[in-house]
């Protein structure tokens, strides 16, 4: 099935049996800005995997508009639903949650990936994904042994429970409205910190050790990482809320010497990255981290998108200088 819409496309792509749809956004062409041609692009193409049940467009449709900064870039962008999500076939699950937790996408959405570089002919593909998706994007990686890169917004390295409980919700709405509440919440937070400096670098009991270990997996190859960061509720900047675990230190530490992550903190960003501030700032620090990392030589809008990286403070975390691994390629097939 193909149904365009001006420099969109819709696609039908199989998820192992399952039919999945996707929108495909075709990349400017390098010299005229105008679409390009479908075939033989051998450039990568941009993979966006849905953040737990949200649709593929996302909130606030904001991976419709990176998706389409990207392909203005001159980069094929991809988005899709998987199973049982948005538009696409599957039954949708009581438990999706600890499904995402446990990299239960991973192998749907690789063979998505080795489909569209098949039909597009791409160099690659580079997974995205927001919050859950990109736990979903990271197993995928992995999964997926020619993926070349991986760009995560907001990734979670621990087990969250599918509903908070509804007394610590309860008191969680106590500690925001009243100044007693305030109080006793910086109180917990020291007690917190004190039981973290006892537990030193030990991980938290509800860390996702599986994820983890993925996470080393691909990452310590020195495959290309983009990290964005948005501030957490009483967050200290970049750092996160008194006695709570540094999961981004201790992954970046964990990626060993060959690692080429980089880490953004979005200071403007909420958790969505869906207001003005924050869709801004991920389209720019996309832009950047793309030209940098696979570069479109000849396309004219390549080199200023470099300039126009977003305001918030960013830490970069290179290994040796060494070029992207030009063996890994994701497998897609979209609509």
């Amino acid at each position: 099935m193909r149904e365009a819409i001006g420099d969109r496309e819709l696609i039908i792509l199989d998820g192992l049996g399952v039919r999945l749809q996707g929108t495909y956004h075709h990349p400017a062409d390098r010299q005229s800005g105008a679409p390009a041609e479908p075939a033989n692009l051998n450039r990568i193409g941009i993979l966006f995997v849905n953040s737990l049940s949200m649709p593929r467009a996302a909130s606030g449709d904001s991976a419709v508009r990176w998706a389409e900064s990207i392909a203005d870039q001159g980069y094929p962008s991809f988005r899709i639903d998987l199973p049982g999500l948005g538009d696409s076939e599957g039954e949708a699950s009581t438990d999706l949650l600890d499904i995402v937790n446990a990299g239960g996408f991973a192998y749907v959405a690789a063979a998505a990936a080795n489909q569209l570089v098949k039909r597009f002919g791409l160099s690659g593909v580079v997974f995205f994904g927001h919050c859950a998706g990109a736990v979903s994007a990271l197993y995928a990686g992995v999964a997926c042994s020619d993926c070349k890169g991986l760009i995560l917004l907001d990734p979670y390295f621990y087990l969250p429970r599918a509903e908070r409980p509804k007394v610590r919700q309860q008191l969680s709405d106590w500690a925001r409205s009243s100044r007693v509440g305030r109080l006793a919440s910086n109180l917990y937070d020291r007690i917190r910190n004190f039981s973290s400096l006892l537990r030193g670098s030990a991980l938290p009991a509800n860390a996702n050790s599986q994820l983890l270990a993925r996470w080393k997996q691909v990452a310590s190859t020195g495959l290309p990482i983009l990290l964005l960061k948005a501030p957490g509720i009483k967050a200290q900047g970049s750092k996160p809320r008194l006695g709570e675990f540094n999961y981004i230190d201790h992954v970046v530490n964990l990626a060993g010497r060959k690692k080429s992550i980089t880490v953004e903190f979005v200071e403007r960003a909420d958790h969505s990255f869906a207001n003005r501030e924050g869709r801004e700032a991920v389209e720019q620090h996309i832009g950047g981290w793309l030209a940098a990392n696979f570069p479109l030589a000849d396309f004219k809008f390549g080199t200023e998108r470099i300039a126009h990286l977003g305001d918030g403070a960013n830490q970069s975390y290179q290994g040796k200088s060494q070029e992207t691994p030009a063996d890994r390629i994701c497998a897609l097939e979209g609509r």
